[in-house]
């Protein structure tokens, strides 16, 4: 199993979801470099269910893995 993490809310300090399914990513680094400021969280191993933050709509405009020069 590959390590996932969740992007915490600044505001409930709970994890960001969709649908009733946590939203997650297989690189920290990724995942707080695509939302400045916020942190994010291990949840490797959770039985609640996932998805991943590439199957988000609003994600459809990034490449996948992730190309941080296409951001510059």
């Amino acid at each position: 199993m590959s390590a996932m993490f969740a992007l915490l809310s600044p505001v409930t300090g709970g994890v960001y979801s969709r649908d009733g399914a946590i939203l997650v990513h297989d690189n920290r680094e990724e995942l707080e470099f695509l939302f400045p400021g916020r942190k994010a969280k291990d949840v490797t191993g959770t039985r609640l269910p996932t998805t991943q933050w590439a199957n988000h709509p609003e994600m459809a405009g990034i490449t996948w893995p992730l190309r941080r020069e296409e951001f510059r």
